[in-house]
């Protein structure tokens, strides 16, 4: 599956929700081949697997960054628009953490809040904090938890208190909940928004992975997405496009498949 990488390429301007970014080197010729390759290797490693289900994979736009920013890491996500959202309020099995009262009464209220939205707005599933801290205590919960829904959304008041709370399954599944402003009044149009979006979870570290697609998607749906995801992403990382050293693209179990990469930066001499 491996791909060779044009470094010839011309300086590229994209046009994207997040407005004209220059992206020096970018290659959509590129992208293009390796989506055809990514999509071609996941319908193959079904066929070898003789899966009776329709797995629907997540792919991955991996950033590798030269330098590790200096930042600490936020559990809050940078949203970023994309042309074709990997989820949907119908389509997915949504769970929202709410913030709750010991006799669990706030969650009840949220409930008969959302009851009177279309289909209850995509929630399938709203758990307040103190069954959290209960039903939820053991790992194995926090992990059954994490497999058994799509999407989590959380109202954005506890989500600095949410990482105990759910445990390391979720960062390790990449299913950090998503916040949503409950404080509106329009609930239904935050759970739209938070599905429209994909997200970047700033880490320490000098990798970030950001969702952009399902391996149900057509190519050209994917590129649209990791082209948008992009341009995006590079507006909140520091010395943005200059800092990015590759571009890559997988799914959880694939190699990753180049889609831009450049040379390291030449360490400076001392003069002494």
């Amino acid at each position: 599956m491996s791909q060779g990488v044009d470094r010839s390429a011309p300086p590229a301007s994209t046009s994207q929700a997040a407005g004209d970014v220059k992206l020096p080197g970018w290659k959509p010729q590129q992208v293009k081949k390796a989506v055809q390759s990514l999509l071609k290797y996941v319908g193959q490693q079904k066929e070898k697997a003789n899966s009776l289900f329709d797995d629907d994979e997540v792919i991955y736009m991996q950033l590798a960054l030269k330098k590790m920013p200096l930042q600490t890491r936020k559990h809050k996500p940078v949203s970023l628009p994309v042309p074709h959202p990997l989820y949907s309020p119908e389509g997915q099995d949504i769970c929202l953490f709410v913030k709750d009262t010991p006799d669990g009464q706030c969650g009840k209220e949220i409930k008969k809040k959302l009851s009177k939205l279309e289909k209850n707005g995509g929630v399938a599933k709203v758990i307040g904090t103190t069954k959290l801290r209960t039903k939820y205590e053991s790992y194995e919960a926090k992990r059954k938890l994490c497999t058994s829904y799509d999407l989590f959304l959380a109202d954005d008041r506890i989500l600095p208190s949410l990482p105990r709370l759910i445990g390391k399954s979720f960062f390790k599944k990449k299913k950090q909940p998503i916040p949503i402003g409950l404080r509106r009044s329009n609930w239904a149009a935050e759970i739209k928004k938070a599905c429209a979006a994909t997200y970047m979870f700033k880490s320490s570290g000098t990798c970030i992975n950001i969702k952009v697609g399902r391996s149900s998607f057509p190519p050209e749906h994917v590129e649209e997405n990791v082209v948008a995801a992009l341009c995006g992403a590079v507006q909140h990382i520091p010395n943005k496009w200059t800092c990015i050293q590759g571009v890559f693209l997988k799914t959880a179990d694939s190699v990753a498949l180049p889609l831009f990469q450049t040379l390291p930066d030449q360490p400076q001499k001392i003069v002494l």
